[in-house]
């Protein structure tokens, strides 16, 4: 009976599993196959169909001439540079202060940050717009990159982890040899957040690199379009090239899976670093 329920667990776990795998590869799928299509093949044939010929590159060719791709893959490479630099500095410094001194407003400041995060971001749209617009940011670079790199909750929490496990007595010797508070910050502390850094750099690059939202909102120009605001123009009122969307999304895909299969082990140990302790 014990091994009659272990293989009905066994075959429901796996059918579950298929099912998940299924769910996740068929739209990539989709766009596979329809990303090889002419506009001519994909409107007389269904949707699932293999193409004639996976070197019919043609789709490829008029996503970066007519959606002008390359541009857009220009234009968020310089958002996430700027963005990831910043983000790195006010990261590591906020936690250096949180987790390292202790003083009266330390608990009403790492509070402010949570009932940031807390907010809905869409019922202050209107307030961020006009401070934008007021600021000469919109329709420039500038706007999601100043709306991007705000240390927020989740980065100060992940340096946090990192800094609870560098021993205290590192900060003593470096006063003892009469290293400055920055001093100490910049060759002790920053150093050793590298493992942290890291996963940040993937998160915020990865996150940064697939939202719509803020480069569609603040950056309607054509010439400051992003990889994500591309595929808006192979759309109409009525009508949309669905081959040269599946185009574009295969050819926006490759540079974050080519991330994540390579960096993956970086974001584990970052995210359960401190865990088991």
């Amino acid at each position: 009976m014990n091994n009659s329920k272990f293989h009905f667990i066994d075959y429901i776990k796996y059918v579950t599993l298929l099912i998940g795998v299924f769910v996740v590869l068929f739209p990539l799928y989709v766009v596979i196959v329809n990303a090889f299509k002419s506009t001519d093949e994909f409107n007389a044939s269904s949707s699932l169909t293999l193409p004639k010929s996976f070197f019919n590159i043609d789709n490829f060719i008029t996503v970066f001439q007519r959606g002008g791709l390359l541009t857009g893959f220009g234009n968020v490479l310089i958002i996430i540079i700027i963005t990831l630099t910043f983000n790195i500095l006010l990261g590591t410094m906020v936690a250096y202060v949180l987790g390292r001194f202790s003083f009266k407003l330390k608990r009403m400041i790492f509070g402010a940050y949570l009932v940031a995060t807390v907010i809905p971001s869409i019922t202050t749209q209107v307030a961020t717009f006009g401070i934008i617009k007021s600021l000469g940011l919109y329709n420039t670079l500038g706007a999601p990159i100043v709306l991007y790199i705000g240390a927020d909750v989740i980065q100060i929490i992940l340096y946090l982890q990192f800094i609870r496990n560098i021993p205290y007595d590192l900060d003593e010797s470096a006063m003892v040899e009469g290293a400055s508070l920055f001093r100490i910050y910049r060759s002790i502390i920053f150093p050793l957040l590298t493992p942290a850094t890291a996963t940040l750099v993937i998160l915020k690059t990865i996150s940064i690199y697939n939202d719509m939202y803020i480069p569609y909102l603040y950056m309607p120009k054509q010439s400051l379009g992003v990889v994500t605001t591309v595929l808006m123009r192979f759309q109409g009122v009525n009508s949309a090239d669905w081959n040269m969307i599946c185009a574009a999304i295969l050819l926006i895909l490759l540079p974050t899976v080519v991330l994540y299969v390579f960096l993956q082990r970086y974001i584990f140990e970052g995210v359960t670093s401190g865990s088991v302790k």
